[in-house]
């Protein structure tokens, strides 16, 4: 199944509180429960503005609908071709 890289804008992301991330974390959830087992969240990056995460899913459509029902951003959603680490050099 594909995975994609969602860009959310998210002014003071780096400031959010623990209990603040755990609701965000909280609602993410409970709403890829709802859309059942065809689209996993995997991680998420947290940055001074932004938030990018990491979710396998069917298509981008869904991607789009988890944001929408969730109340999330995903200014982009771009999915991933290749994975590569250090080891790729090898």
């Amino acid at each position: 199944m594909p995975k994609y890289v969602i860009e959310r804008e998210f002014p003071g992301a780096g400031n959010l509180t623990p209990q603040d991330l755990q609701a965000m974390s909280k609602k993410s959830c409970s709403v890829l429960r709802q859309m059942g087992s065809q689209i996993q969240w995997v991680q998420s990056y947290v940055t001074d503005d932004k938030v990018y995460c990491v979710y396998i899913a069917p298509n981008q459509e869904a991607v789009h609908e988890h944001a929408r029902q969730g109340g999330f951003p995903a200014n982009r959603i771009s999915q991933v071709r290749e994975i590569i680490d250090p080891t790729t050099s090898e």
